[in-house]
C-alpha cells in the first residue's frame, strides 16, 4: 500500500482501482513514518497519501479490494457482509464504544519501557478493530445500502424495513458516538514521543494510540455522513435526537454541528500552542502538535470547499471566519458555538497566525502532495477586517505585533492573487507615520542603520523587499514599515503580471496624492529616508523614469536645511544606479548630479584647514558621489557619452584639496574604474575579432569604443596631470600612486590615442619614463609600478617590438636603485632621510616583499636571463632576498663580460652595464650625509664592494675607469677620512672594515688588467692602504681580532695570485714609506701593532725577497733605536721569518739582497750602534751563517773605522763583543778573530 500513492497521482482516477487487487490495511492517521529527508509531509497509510480522500471525493468505492469476502471479522466476530450493519447496527456501535473504553482503560497503567511493548500491542490491536468497523460502515453504505422508495405500497421484506431505518439508525449511533468520545480538546496531556526498542521498531504508549484514535473517528464520521448524504440524496432525521434549536437531528446539521465542534477543537489546540510562541518566532513555528493534526486541517479544506460548490455546506474560510470572529466579540454579545473556543492572549494576533499557517495547507492536493503551482483560495475580505483592525490607532499599535501582523499579511500575499485594497489600507496608516523609526526599544535598528550607509545599501534594501522569497529573520531585521514595503512590492508586481499597468496606475495615484509641498516640509531625517526607501521600491518594481522624475520634483519642497543632507545625495545616487541597473540613459541624472558635485568640490577646495567641521560635511557629500559613480560604472554594461558627465573638472579640484585619508578613497575609485574602462575595452576587442560580424554590429561596437575613448580622455584630463605632480610628494600615499600610474599605463597601451599630447607619440614608454625610470620618483613607487608592469605579458612584448630596445637595461637600473635605497625615507628632506637610525630596524615589510616581487619578474626578463646563462649561474637566490639576488646578478655580469672574446663584444658589454648602474653615486649619496643610518651604510659599501670586484675587468677599460675613480673618492677616500684629525661615524668605519677587502681586490685587479697602465689608479690604491692599515691597526699587538685586519683579509681571501702579488706589493711600499721613515726618536704611533701587521703578513703570504728588501731595513731600524720590549719582540720574530723567507726564496744561497740590507744597515748605524749590531746578526748567524759570514768584513772594516774615528786605539771591549758574534760563525769566524788578533800584535811591536 506505500506505493499506492506513488503510482496513483500518474492515473486517471477510473482507472486507479485496477491495480488494487489485494486486501489494503485501511488508512489512518499515523505520524510514524521516516521524514529525515524533508519531502515527505504525510504517512504512506494517511487518508491523503493512501487517496481515500479522493476516492470520497469522487464518489468512488472507499477500499475497493476490502470486505470482499462473505463473512468479516469486527470485534473479533465473524458478521455477514452484507446484512451485519442492518441487522445489528447498535450491537456494533455497543462494541465501539467498548473497544474505546478498553482503550482509555490502558491510559491508568505504567508506561514504563518493560511494558510499553505489550501496552502497545493492545492499544494498536484495539485501534485497528475499531478504524476497520468505521471503514466497513463506508463500503457497506457504498455497496450495500439502497434507496428506499417512501411511496411504495408494495409489502416489504423485515429486512427492508431494518434497512429503511438504518439511516436515521447510523444518525443517532455517530451522534451518540460523538457524545461518548467528547472534544479533542478535552483529551488529557498526550505524549507523543515513542519508545525504540532493539530491533528499531518504534512503540507508541496507549495515549499516542487514544488521540490518533479520536483523530480517526472525527474524521470518518465526516466521511460517513459525506456518503449517507451522496447515496441517499434527501435529508436523513434522527428518531431519538434533537439539536440545539429544538429541531430533529439529520445527518446534514450533524455533519455542520460536527464540522463546527471540530473546528472549534483545532482552534483550541493552536490557541494553546500560540500562547507559547513568540511573536518573532511566529511565522517559524506551526501550529499543528503532529502531522496528523496537520492532515486533518487538510483533509476538512478539502471537503468543506468541495460541498460547497454543490452548496451543501459553507466554503473552509467562512467555516474558519465564524469562529475567529467570535474571539472579538464582547463576552455578553457573543454568540457562543456549540463548543466555546479558548479565548487567547492576542485575538487579533491568533488570528493572523491561525490564517497565515492554514493557508499554507492550499497547496496540498488531494493526495498530500504540495503543488506551489496550485491555485490557492483566498480569504482577502476577513483579512482586510484584520488589517483594519491591526492598524487601528485608538487600540494603540505595538511596533513589534504590527511586525507579526504584517509578516503573515506578506505571506498571504505569497500565496492568495493581488489585492490593492490591501496596499490602500496599510498606505493609510503609514503615510500618517512616515516620520516614524517604527523602532522596538528592545531590538537594534539593523534594517534602518544598514540602509542608512550607502547608495547602494539602499538600493539593495529595496531589491530584498522586491523578492519573491523573504528572510525568515524579516521580523528581527526589519520595521514594519520594511515589511509594508514587501508586501507593497509584491502586490504591485503580482497584480501588473495579471492586469497589466492598470493596478500600478492604482497605487501611484493613491501614493502620490500624499505628498505635496506641506507634507515635504514635514518630512523629518527619518521620513526622508522612508520616503526614498518607499520611491525606490516603486521605481524598482515600475516606471523607474516616471518615478525618478516625480521625485526629483518633490525634493524642491524640502526645507533649506535638507538641501545638503547625505541623505537626499544619498537617495539621488541610488536612482543613479537603478538607472545603471536597468541600462537606461542616465543623462539627465548625470547632468544635475555632477553640477552640484563640481559645486562642493570648489567650496572643498577653498575651504580653510581649520574649518574641519565645514570640510568633514563637504567630504561626507562628495565621498556619496565617489562611491556612487564607482558603482555606475562597475555595473554599466556599457558606457555611454552621459558616463563622461559624472567625471569632470570637480576631480581635479577635489584632488588638490585632499588629505591623504580622503586621497586614498578618491585613487581608489579611479583605480575601479581605469579596471572597469580596461575590461570594457577588451571585451569590445574580442567581439570586433570575432567572424562575420555585419556591419550594424560593427558599427554599434565601433560608438561604444568611442565612448568609451571619451571617458578614458576624461580620466587623463582630470586626474593624470596631479598623479605626474606627485611623484616627489609625500601627500599621495605610494602603493595607490603607483597602482594608478600602472593602470594609466595599461590604458595608454589600450587605447593610446586618449593621453594627453605630452605623452605622445609613445604614451607608454613616456609613462614608464615618468614612473618606472626617472631618479627622482620614490622607489617604493618604482617599486610597486615596475611590478605591475612586468606583470603584464602584452605591455613587455609592446615594449621589446617598439623600438624601444633598452626598456630592460632601464628596468634593471631601476631595480638596482630600488635595492640600494631601500633603507632611505625621504629623497627630498634631508633631516628626515631615513627609515632608520639604527641597524636592528627594519625596512618596511611591504617594502620588501614588493622587492621580492620585483625580483622575481626581472628575473625573468630575457636580458637578466640571457646573463645569467652565460655566467653559468644556476641557483637563482630569489628566495634569500633581493640584496642576495643583487649580488649574484653583478657577479654574473662581470663573469659574462670575462667569458666574452671578441673587442666588440666587450665594449658593447662595458656599454650595457654602465648604463645598468646609472648615476649610482646619487642613488647611496643620502646615505653618506649627516644622518647616520647603519644598514643603509652596510649596503651601500657591501653592494659597492660586490661591485667593484665583480666588475674589475670592466673597470679596467677607458670607458668604465672614471666611474671606479668616484667610487673610490666618494665611499673610500672622502674629505672626511683624508682629515686624519676627524674621526669617521663608528657605522661607517663598520661598513668599510666589511667591505675593504673587496675594494682592494678589485682595485688590484682593475690595476693589473687596465689597458694602460694608470699611474693615479696606482696612486689611488696606494692612498686606500695607508688610510685604512693604520684606522684598523688595534691599540694593542696582542688583540685577537687583528687578524681579521681588511687589508689582510684582501690578501687571505683573494684566489688569483698575479694581482694579490701586486697588492702585497703596494702593501708593503706602504708601510715602509708610513711607518719605517721615522728618525731619532719620533716614533711612528702603533709601532707595535704595526709590526704585529707585518708579522701576519709575513707568515700568511708567500712574501719575496724584494719585499724584504722593503721591509727589513725598518725592522732592523727599530730593533736598534727603540728600546721598548714589546717593539724588540716583534721586531726580531719579523727578522727571524723575513730571515727564513729569503732562506727557501734563494733555495738555501744567501740572497744578495738581503746581504746588501745588512751591509747597509751595518754602514749606516755601526758607529754608534755597534753592541746593537752585533747582538741583531747573532740572531741571524743562528738562522743563516752564510748571510753573517758575507758581512764579515763590512764588520771588520766598520771595527777599525770606528777605532780610527774615536782616536782612542784599539777598542778592547767592541773587539771582544765582535768576537764573541764571530765565534758564532764557524772556522771563518775563528779565521778573522785570529786576523784581529794578528792585527793587535802587530800595532804592539
Amino acid at each position: 500500500m506505500d506505493n499506492c500513492p506513488a503510482a496513483s497521482t500518474f492515473l486517471t482516477d477510473s482507472l486507479e482501482l485496477e491495480l488494487e487487487t489485494e486486501w489494503c490495511k485501511p488508512p489512518c492517521f499515523s505520524c510514524d513514518f521516516d521524514n529525515r529527508g524533508g519531502g515527505k509531509h504525510f504517512s504512506g497509510e494517511s487518508y491523503l497519501s493512501s487517496g481515500a480522500l479522493k476516492r470520497l471525493i469522487l464518489n468512488l468505492d472507499p477500499l475497493p479490494t476490502n470486505f470482499e469476502e462473505d463473512t468479516v471479522e469486527i470485534f473479533g466476530i465473524q458478521w455477514v457482509t452484507e446484512t451485519a450493519l442492518v441487522n445489528s447496527s447498535r450491537v456494533l456501535f455497543h462494541l465501539l464504544r467498548q473497544q474505546l473504553y478498553n482503550l482509555e482503560t490502558l491510559l491508568q497503567a505504567n508506561c514504563d519501557f518493560g511494558k510499553i511493548s505489550t501496552l502497545h500491542c493492545k492499544a494498536a490491536n484495539i485501534r485497528q478493530q475499531c478504524i476497520t468497523f468505521l471503514h466497513y460502515v463506508k463500503v457497506f453504505i457504498f455497496r450495500s445500502l439502497q434507496v428506499q422508495n417512501a411511496e411504495s405500497h408494495v409489502p416489504v421484506h423485515p429486512y427492508q424495513t431494518l434497512e429503511a431505518q438504518l439511516p436515521s439508525v447510523l444518525i443517532d449511533e455517530l451522534h451518540g458516538l460523538l457524545l461518548y468520545i467528547g472534544h479533542l480538546s478535552e483529551l488529557p496531556i498526550i505524549n507523543t514521543g515513542a519508545f525504540v526498542n532493539q530491533n528499531q521498531t518504534k512503540l507508541f504508549p496507549p495515549s499516542w494510540h487514544l488521540l490518533h484514535l479520536h483523530l480517526d473517528i472525527h474524521w470518518l464520521v465526516l466521511e460517513i455522513l459525506h456518503m449517507l448524504g451522496e447515496k441517499l440524496k434527501q435529508v436523513i432525521y434522527s428518531h431519538q435526537f434533537m439539536n440545539l434549536a429544538g429541531d430533529n437531528l439529520t445527518n446534514v446539521s450533524l455533519f455542520e454541528e460536527h464540522c463546527e465542534n471540530l473546528l472549534c477543537d483545532l482552534i483550541s489546540l493552536s490557541v494553546n500552542r500560540y500562547d507559547k510562541v513568540r511573536p518573532s518566532e511566529a511565522l517559524m513555528s506551526h501550529h499543528c502538535p503532529c502531522p496528523c493534526i496537520k492532515e486533518l486541517w487538510v483533509l476538512f479544506i478539502h471537503l468543506l470547499n468541495h460541498r460547497s460548490k454543490w452548496s451543501l455546506s459553507e466554503s473552509f474560510w467562512n467555516c474558519l471566519n465564524k469562529l475567529l470572529k467570535t474571539l472579538f466579540e464582547k463576552s455578553n454579545d457573543r454568540k457562543r458555538p456549540s463548543v466555546p473556543v479558548i479565548q487567547p492572549r492576542d485575538p487579533l494576533g491568533f488570528s493572523w497566525w491561525i490564517i497565515a499557517h492554514v493557508a499554507s495547507f492550499y497547496q496540498f492536493d488531494r493526495h498530500g502532495i504540495p503543488d506551489e503551482m496550485r491555485q490557492m483560495e483566498s480569504n482577502w475580505n476577513f483579512v482586510e477586517e484584520l488589517l483594519k483592525k491591526s492598524i487601528n490607532v485608538q487600540d494603540g499599535i505595538l511596533e513589534d505585533q504590527l511586525r507579526m501582523y504584517l509578516h503573515c499579511c506578506l505571506t498571504l500575499c505569497d500565496f492568495w492573487e493581488p489585492n490593492i485594497a490591501v496596499v490602500t489600507i496599510l498606505w493609510e496608516y503609514y503615510s500618517k507615520n512616515l516620520n516614524s523609526s517604527f523602532s522596538i526599544s528592545w531590538l537594534p535598528l539593523k534594517g534602518l542603520t544598514h540602509v542608512i550607509k550607502s547608495p547602494l545599501s539602499m538600493l539593495e534594501m529595496v531589491k530584498t523587499c522586491c523578492c519573491d522569497k523573504q528572510d525568515h529573520d524579516l521580523y528581527k531585521s526589519s520595521s514594519s514599515y520594511t515589511i509594508f514595503l514587501c508586501i507593497l512590492a509584491k502586490v504591485v508586481k503580482k497584480a501588473m503580471k495579471n492586469n497589466g499597468p492598470h493596478p500600478w496606475k492604482q497605487v501611484k495615484g493613491r501614493i502620490y496624492s500624499k505628498f505635496h509641498q506641506k507634507r515635504m516640509e514635514e518630512l523629518t531625517e527619518v521620513g526622508l529616508q522612508n520616503f526614498f526607501s518607499l520611491f525606490l521600491l516603486l521605481a524598482c518594481v515600475a516606471e523607474v523614469e516616471d518615478v525618478a522624475s516625480h521625485v526629483l520634483g518633490l525634493l524642491n519642497f524640502l526645507r533649506p536645511a535638507f538641501i545638503t543632507s547625505p541623505l537626499i545625495w544619498k537617495g539621488q545616487m541610488a536612482f543613479l544606479l537603478m538607472y545603471t541597473q536597468k541600462n537606461l540613459d542616465i543623462s539627465v541624472l548625470a547632468e544635475i548630479f555632477s553640477g552640484a558635485f563640481r559645486e562642493k568640490a570648489k567650496e572643498f577646495l577653498v575651504s580653510k584647514n581649520d574649518e574641519m567641521g565645514q570640510r568633514q560635511t563637504l567630504w561626507s557629500l562628495l565621498s556619496i558621489y565617489i562611491d556612487g559613480v564607482q558603482e555606475v560604472f562597475e555595473t554599466s554594461h556599457c558606457l555611454h557619452p552621459s558616463h563622461e558627465k559624472l567625471l569632470n573638472d570637480g576631480f581635479s579640484m577635489l584632488l588638490r584639496a585632499c588629505q591623504e585619508s580622503e586621497l586614498r578613497t578618491v585613487l581608489s575609485f579611479l583605480q575601479a574604474v581605469l579596471a572597469r574602462i580596461r575590461s570594457m575595452h577588451q571585451q569590445l576587442c574580442q567581439e570586433l575579432q570575432r567572424e562575420n560580424v555585419d556591419l550594424i554590429v560593427q558599427s554599434s561596437l565601433s560608438a561604444k569604443e568611442r565612448h568609451l575613448a571619451a571617458v578614458a580622455s576624461a580620466l587623463w584630463r582630470h586626474f593624470f596631470s596631479f598623479l605626474k605632480s606627485q611623484r616627489m610628494s609625500q601627500i599621495v600615499p605610494l602603493s595607490q600612486l603607483a597602482d594608478a600610474a600602472a593602470d594609466f599605463t595599461l590604458l595608454a597601451m589600450d587605447l593610446p590615442s586618449t593621453a594627453p599630447s605630452d605623452l605622445q607619440p609613445q604614451p607608454v614608454t613616456s609613462m614608464i619614463q615618468l614612473f618606472g625610470w626617472d631618479d627622482i620618483v620614490w622607489p617604493q613607487v618604482v617599486a610597486r609600478y615596475l611590478s605591475h608592469f612586468l606583470q603584464n605579458s602584452m605591455l613587455c612584448e609592446a615594449l621589446s617590438h617598439s623600438g624601444c630596445v633598452s626598456f630592460q637595461a632601464l628596468t634593471i637600473r631601476s631595480w638596482i636603485r630600488c635595492i640600494l635605497q631601500m633603507y632611505i625615507k625621504n629623497l627630498y628632506v634631508p633631516d628626515d632621510s631615513f627609515i632608520d637610525l639604527n641597524t636592528e630596524q627594519a625596512v618596511e615589510k611591504d617594502y620588501m616583499e614588493q622587492l621580492a616581487e620585483l625580483t622575481r619578474l626581472l628575473f625573468k626578463l630575457s636580458e637578466v636571463k640571457n646573463i645569467l646563462s652565460k655566467a653559468q649561474v644556476e641557483y637563482l637566490p630569489i628566495q634569500e632576498g633581493p640584496k642576495k639576488a643583487l649580488v649574484v646578478f653583478l657577479e654574473a655580469v662581470g663573469i659574462t663580460y670575462g667569458n666574452l672574446q671578441t673587442l666588440s663584444d666587450k665594449s658593447a658589454m662595458v656599454t650595457k652595464s654602465l648604463e645598468y648602474l646609472g648615476e649610482i653615486l646619487k642613488y647611496i649619496k643620502p646615505y653618506l650625509g649627516k644622518k647616520i643610518s647603519s644598514a643603509g651604510l652596510q649596503l651601500t659599501y657591501t653592494m659597492m664592494g660586490t661591485l667593484v670586484k665583480s666588475w674589475a675587468q670592466i673597470f679596467a677599460t677607458s670607458k668604465a675607469q672614471k666611474l671606479l675613480f668616484r667610487i673610490i673618492d666618494c665611499l673610500l677616500l672622502p674629505h672626511t677620512v683624508l682629515q686624519q684629525e676627524k674621526e669617521l661615524p663608528a657605522p661607517m668605519l663598520t661598513a668599510i672594515q666589511k667591505s675593504l677587502p673587496l675594494y682592494l681586490q678589485g682595485m688590484c685587479i682593475v690595476c693589473c688588467q687596465s689597458q694602460n697602465p694608470n699611474a693615479y689608479l696606482t696612486q689611488l690604491l696606494g692612498n686606500v692602504i695607508e688610510q685604512y692599515i693604520g684606522r684598523f691597526l688595534p691599540a694593542s699587538p696582542h688583540v685577537l681580532g687583528l687578524g681579521q685586519h681588511p687589508v689582510l683579509l684582501a690578501l687571505r681571501n683573494s684566489a688569483t695570485v698575479p694581482p694579490m702579488s701586486s697588492l702585497k706589493k703596494c702593501i708593503v711600499q706602504v708601510i715602509r714609506k708610513s711607518y719605517f721613515e721615522f728618525k731619532g726618536s719620533l716614533l711612528p704611533p702603533r709601532l707595535a701593532s704595526i709590526l704585529a701587521f707585518i708579522l701576519h703578513l709575513v707568515k700568511e703570504t708567500n712574501i719575496d725577497v724584494s719585499e724584504v728588501e722593503l721591509l727589513l731595513p725598518g725592522v732592523l731600524k727599530c730593533l736598534v733605536l727603540v728600546s721598548e720590549p714589546q717593539v724588540k719582540r716583534l721586531a726580531t720574530e719579523n727578522l727571524q721569518y723575513m730571515v727564513k723567507a729569503c732562506q727557501v726564496g734563494s733555495g738555501g744561497e744567501p740572497a744578495a739582497q738581503l746581504t746588501s740590507v745588512f751591509r747597509k744597515f751595518i754602514e749606516d748605524y755601526g758607529m754608534r750602534y755597534d753592541y746593537q749590531i752585533y747582538s741583531i746578526l747573532e740572531t741571524v748567524a743562528a738562522l743563516d751563517q752564510q748571510v753573517v759570514i758575507h758581512l764579515i768584513s763590512t764588520l771588520t772594516q766598520s771595527l777599525k773605522s770606528s777605532e780610527r774615528k774615536w782616536g782612542l786605539g784599539r777598542n778592547i771591549a767592541q773587539r771582544e763583543a765582535y768576537s764573541k758574534l764571530l765565534s758564532h760563525l764557524g772556522q771563518v769566524g775563528q779565521d778573522e778573530i785570529q786576523r784581529l788578533k794578528d792585527d793587535n800584535i802587530e800595532s804592539i811591536l
